[in-house]
């Protein structure tokens, strides 16, 4: 429970906490008025083979040892 005087002291401290999970009930002369809690996000598909994968090499074996070349060209002028 928090009050509306403390919410608006805090109030970024409290949104940070309510985003991370927690919910307040948000009270004026000790009677609840509102309740603050996360938002609802909307489900995100990730698939079954999340987290399975393998990192790839950027570069192949068969560069000769030309790996810095290699990787100056694709940089480019950056």
């Amino acid at each position: 429970m928090v009050s509306i005087q403390d919410l608006k002291a805090k109030l970024s401290a409290i949104v940070a906490e309510a985003e991370a999970g927690d919910t307040f009930v948000i009270t004026r002369h000790n009677a609840p008025v509102a309740q603050l809690m996360p938002a609802r996000t909307a489900s995100v598909h990730r698939g079954q083979n999340v987290g399975s994968g393998r990192l790839k090499a950027a570069l192949k074996r068969g560069t000769n040892g030309r790996y810095l070349a290699v990787l100056m060209e694709d940089r480019g002028s950056r």
